[in-house]
């Protein structure tokens, strides 16, 4: 049966499309953070196995990346979702900014640490949901970590368009079979507004009256995954195709924040890397 591992698989858009590959009989690997959360999907009388981890460790995603390596030889999608808002700047144990960590360096860890299991699959897929298509936000390069000046937008921004260039390098030159899917969604009814003030809660949902219905931001991710593309690399904003020579693309740029992630990995490691 078809294996899916999805990332913020409690939550949201990645709870929904849990719930959709199910029903196409797939075998589900879920990490979430939440426990409770995490009974609960796997009280469901289906194939689900949650894995919990807090992504925003490196040494974690490299944790749960060993788990998924040792009990699952071959993975044909990997679906990424996890994803937290923080209004003030939240520095994890590893010194990292926690929005670069948890929405872009844990999508870099599972791409690359999983490359293998993917490769065994018959037509291997990742979907990478953020915000491609998007313009605004830049890669702070003299400031990953937004240690000068943090605002919430900005982190989320940059994490975006980390997230285009992450797609562009993996497509390019990871040596992968997996077809790569940049995919934005757009304003979807989903997600867990819990970590964000009062007063911001109460906008969102109120404009969540002019949302997407969180079925049908999924449905293109459903289809990627029994239908993987056969280009390379795909970007998809809100149902448009988004062309591959767009500035926040850019090949060069791609791999100068590989080079760069590569060497921050480099210097965090774990006991089991000594």
């Amino acid at each position: 049966m078809p294996v899916t591992v999805i990332s913020g698989g409690t939550d949201g858009m990645g709870r929904a499309l849990l719930q959709a590959r199910l029903a196409r009989g797939d075998d589900i690997i879920a990490i979430g953070s939440n426990p409770d959360k995490g009974r609960a999907i796997e009280a469901l009388p289906t194939r689900v196995h949650f894995v919990r981890a807090d992504l925003s460790s490196v040494a974690e995603t490299r944790r749960v990346i060993g788990i998924i390596k040792e009990r699952w030889p071959a993975i044909d999608a990997l679906a990424l979702f996890a994803n937290r808002q923080a209004p003030r700047r939240v520095q994890t144990a590893e010194g990292l900014e926690q929005t670069f960590a948890l929405y872009y360096l844990s999508r870099y860890l599972l791409c690359h640490g999983l490359r293998e299991e993917l490769d065994r699959a018959d037509h291997p897929v990742i979907i990478n949901v953020a915000g491609v298509g998007i313009t605004r936000g830049t890669i702070h390069w003299d400031d990953l970590q937004l240690t000068s000046r943090y605002r919430m937008i900005d982190a989320q921004l940059q994490a975006g368009r980390a997230n285009d260039l992450l797609g562009v390098d993996f497509a390019e030159n990871s040596g992968s079979r997996s077809r790569y899917v940049l995919y934005h969604p757009g304003f979807t009814k989903s997600g867990d507004l819990t970590p964000l003030p009062p007063l911001l809660r109460m906008v969102i949902r109120a404009a969540a009256a002019f949302a997407r219905p969180v079925e049908k931001s999924i449905a293109p991710i459903v289809e990627w995954i029994d239908h993987p593309p056969t280009a390379a690399l795909t970007a998809c904003d809100r149902g448009r195709p988004v062309p591959l020579s767009s500035p926040t693309l850019d090949p060069a740029a791609a791999r100068r924040l590989s080079a760069v992630t590569a060497e921050l990995l480099a210097r965090l490691t774990t006991p089991s890397d000594e």
